[in-house]
């Protein structure tokens, strides 16, 4: 039986795996390890909770005794690593926490592995770590020019894996989707916001003139691709993960405001005040990149992985699941 250690498990993508992993593979064994800060919720895993070969525990990826001991305990054949501060607000107002996780807590989890000769050792990552473009796309080869202390966080860690594998073989792979969005995601982050505040009616809150654009993909697409490289990949190499669905901001927040009045239409619920009056421009982040966009063409070539939910239709999955769960 295949053993996974997850880490993040109870955090928004981390959870959707391990509900994915489940759903395809039924003689497995899933042992999530989660420090449950404030993004993560045991909640997002009811479904799973009392299935027999599923393990949780509360931990601290940076607690090294502890960490070996799991590892001991458990021998997993796979690490998914998933463990991540992982907002950029809360990175430029103190960058203390995110270090000590995205990078400390990776090289505990590397210097683990060594130890315990597993299989597969997946670094989820983002496509933060290229910086701002223009135009055109970051491919796996592209130089990382991280400008804001999370994308920097990760960027170290991915760089640390990597050196893991040059320096001691250890086996390997490192993944960077675009923006992840769907059911369970915190409402710190853009989607869940405009969606939240939109069915309590409050304002929205839009960085400068909403001009920044950013690459938007379903959960589960970017399960389903890091289930294909977790089985297929290749060891010591990056894949991008890219839904190609590019928007600017300002467009999205329209988008979804229209989306939600069409759903809770559909549902006979009241739509007054939903409407773009309650947009309204905040000042700009710091250092806040225009346009992130990378390049999947790998990924789609040699493990023949496709997004199969297009925005409209996941942007009202996503809406469904927060009126259905009263999580405004």
């Amino acid at each position: 039986m295949d053993r996974y250690l997850i880490t993040g498990g109870a955090g928004f993508i981390g959870s959707n795996f391990i509900k994915y992993l489940f759903e395809n593979n039924k003689d497995i064994k899933v042992i999530n390890v989660d420090k449950l800060t404030y993004a993560g919720n045991l909640k997002n895993l009811q479904c799973i909770k009392n299935n027999d070969n599923y393990t949780f525990i509360q931990e601290d990826i940076c607690n090294r005794n502890s960490l070996e001991e799991i590892f001991k305990f458990y021998k997993p054949n796979y690490i998914i690593n998933f463990a991540a501060e992982s907002h950029v607000d809360r990175s430029i107002e103190s960058s203390e926490k995110f270090i000590k996780t995205n990078v400390l807590g990776t090289q505990v989890l590397l210097e683990c592995s060594l130890k315990s000769k597993i299989k597969k050792f997946i670094q989820i990552s983002t496509d933060e770590v290229y910086g701002s473009l223009e135009s055109g796309f970051s491919t796996e080869e592209s130089l990382l020019r991280p400008k804001n202390p999370y994308a920097a966080s990760k960027a170290s860690a991915d760089l640390l894996v990597q050196s893991f594998y040059n320096t001691y073989g250890l086996p390997i792979i490192i993944t960077r989707s675009s923006n992840n969005y769907g059911p369970h995601q915190h409402n710190e982050k853009l989607i869940p916001k405009i969606i939240t505040n939109c069915l309590d009616r409050r304002k929205v809150p839009i960085y400068g003139r909403g001009t920044n654009v950013r690459d938007w993909i379903y959960v589960l697409d970017n399960c389903d691709a890091i289930k294909k490289v977790l089985n297929k990949g290749s060891i010591g190499e990056i894949y991008n993960i890219s839904s190609n669905i590019e928007k600017r901001n300002i467009d999205l927040v329209k988008i979804i405001i229209k989306k939600i009045k069409e759903v809770l239409q559909n549902k006979g619920i009241n739509t007054e005040g939903i409407n773009e009056d309650l947009i309204k421009y905040v000042t700009d982040r710091k250092g806040h990149d225009k346009r992130y966009g990378i390049n999947a063409t790998k990924l789609k070539e040699t493990l023949n992985w496709n997004i199969t939910t297009q925005l409209e239709s996941g942007l009202e999955k996503t809406i469904n699941w927060y009126i259905d769960n009263n999580l405004y």
